[in-house]
């Protein structure tokens, strides 16, 4: 069989509107995240799927891009139209893209 295909576009790439899914730890994500993500660890995923917009593109994200890749295909694989966001909340951060925190948490990606 052979491998899926996984849909990928860079950071610059994601729409401002987008519905972007971070699929990190809650440590992680609790460190900083992009302001208009939904958080769901990807191993919620599968319960919580039916949280995810199934209306436009879904843009999925992890910290370099490893586990957004197994995410975007699972959703692909269940009728979402999901991209994977290339190098992650990494690239998001180098690229000097809004990160948030909880209050008095200056964001970062760990």
């Amino acid at each position: 069989m052979m491998p899926q295909e996984v849909p990928t576009t860079s950071v610059d790439q994601v729409p401002v509107d987008a519905v972007l899914l971070d699929v990190r730890e809650d440590d992680e994500w609790e460190a900083g995240h992009a302001p208009q993500a939904i958080h769901i660890p990807l191993g919620q995923l599968a319960e919580r799927v039916g949280e995810v917009p199934q209306d436009g593109d879904v843009y999925v994200v992890c910290r370099m891009g490893g586990r957004s890749a197994r995410a975007t295909v699972f959703l692909n694989q269940n009728g979402w139209d999901a991209v994977n966001v290339d190098g992650g909340m990494q690239a998001w951060h180098i690229s000097g893209l809004p990160l948030v925190a909880a209050e008095g948490v200056v964001p970062e990606v760990i």
